[in-house]
């Protein structure tokens, strides 16, 4: 297997905010500024992009698993769809190819909220650049960050006050249920059965299961600044319509 592929890769370890993190972050950036463009474009090309978006997240995802399996890694306890970005990776295919405004509400949310603490702290260890991990990394989480930003910018979509309710309150109804497999399996998904083994953000709070309530505060704190320029927007037009 050639190193890049390695389960062992001998090369240099990924560098937190090293020149290869800021080049995948500024990538990002880039991408989601040339999307821009398309705004004006016909309804055909911007199904285009949508598909090619929707078969890149799907086909980087199957790697991602492929990979896995041929390392040796691959088990029920760490690599079913359970996690957030891993279960909008799919949906989010879904949200493009099918222009699934119920879908769009959890990818903002969720996707952006999510993907990009995962993009800022990515857990990579040794995996640094050129090795596949980097890549499948930044492509998977970056590509659910630009769909929820694309359908936002391109096709139009925006949530509303109703739209950050339910996701709130799905959410939750989903960390119980994921808790109770988490249970049954010997999992940890969405790391709320007990603090992850690795250093996280949740080194600095309080034991479980009281953790859990400062996720759910950052949670509550990372929705309201999604939807803080909504809500601007919302009260310049009333503000207008007023005067």
């Amino acid at each position: 297997m050639p190193p890049i592929f390695a389960g062992d890769y001998p090369g240099p370890p990924f560098e937190l905010f090293g020149p290869a993190h800021w080049a995948a972050l500024g990538a990002i950036l880039l991408l989601n500024l040339y999307l821009l463009r398309f705004r004006n474009a016909n309804d055909g090309t911007r199904r285009t992009v949508r598909w090619i978006m929707a078969l890149t997240l799907w086909g980087n995802e199957i790697a991602w698993h492929a990979w896995n399996y041929a390392v040796g890694r691959w088990t029920i306890q760490s690599m079913l769809p359970l996690q957030v970005c891993s279960l909008l990776v799919w949906l989010s295919g879904v949200m493009l190819t099918t222009k699934s405004y119920n879908i769009y509400e959890y990818a903002y949310f969720l996707g952006i909220g999510g993907a990009i603490q995962a993009l800022l702290t990515p857990d990579l260890g040794i995996y640094g650049f050129p090795h596949f991990r980097y890549f499948q990394t930044f492509l998977s989480h970056g590509l659910i960050v630009t769909s929820a930003i694309y359908m936002t910018t391109v096709e139009g979509f925006r949530p509303t006050w109703k739209s950050l309710l339910r996701v709130a309150v799905v959410i939750n109804l989903y960390m119980i249920v994921v808790y109770f497999i988490n249970s049954a399996i010997g999992s940890n998904f969405l790391m709320i059965n007990y603090k992850p083994n690795t250093p996280s953000l949740l080194d600095l709070m309080p034991a479980w299961p009281v953790y859990i309530l400062y996720m759910e505060a950052l949670g509550v704190v990372t929705f309201l600044l999604l939807y803080l320029p909504f809500a601007i927007k919302d009260r310049r037009a009333k503000a207008e319509e007023i005067a």
